[in-house]
């Protein structure tokens, strides 16, 4: 009886959050990068990005020392229609060909209670830096089948296209775009 208390003792102290660098799993296809933005009003248009990387720092003793940075390759804007994506990359909406590459690097991290927090950056988007905040819930961490340690956060934010030089009418329904983010990390 003793040894099996001391095993789920260790058990559960190797299943604790630990702090430190995570790098942003994304040649396993655990992380993800997705828009939406209504349509007309009428319904939604879905998008992701194929393309980002990047890495964070958490600790679940000091969460608010958390940190994130990030490089989205914006050519690989990804609609699921090939021709709205060509648009999309165009001068009217993304510009690739002069701003191929969109950043996220934070500037603080204010933990609030259930897992939520408040994650704010600088977004640099089409050659404009806007700051921003994501609301973030910690979905869990711990040790995965290959000896390693993860960790794995959900966030969302919205934004108004005309603060990052976009616009393009799209309508009074359409001003406005959602970021999905679901990010799960490595222990570096």
């Amino acid at each position: 009886m003793k040894q099996l208390a001391v095993f789920l003792f260790a058990a559960l102290l190797g299943a604790t959050a630990q702090a430190a660098e995570y790098k942003i799993d994304t040649k396993g296809a655990h992380a993800f990068i997705q828009f939406r933005i209504k349509h007309l009003g009428y319904s939604w248009l879905y998008g992701r990005f194929d393309d980002f990387d990047g890495s964070f720092y958490y600790d679940d003793k000091a969460p608010e020392k958390s940190s994130v940075n990030v490089n989205i390759d914006v050519t690989s804007l990804n609609s699921n229609h090939a021709e709205r994506d060509k648009h999309l990359r165009s001068a009217d909406f993304l510009h690739t060909a002069k701003f191929p590459t969109a950043t996220f690097k934070s500037t603080g991290f204010e933990p609030l209670s259930d897992g939520k927090a408040k994650l704010t950056g600088e977004l640099t988007l089409r050659g404009v830096t806007k700051p921003i905040t994501i609301d973030v819930t910690n979905i869990g961490g711990g040790k995965d089948p290959w000896g390693g340690y993860r960790q794995g956060f959900s966030g969302s934010t919205e934004f108004a296209l005309e603060d990052f030089g976009i616009d393009y009418n799209l309508g009074p329904a359409s001003q406005k775009v959602e970021m999905i983010l679901d990010i799960e990390g490595v222990k570096i």
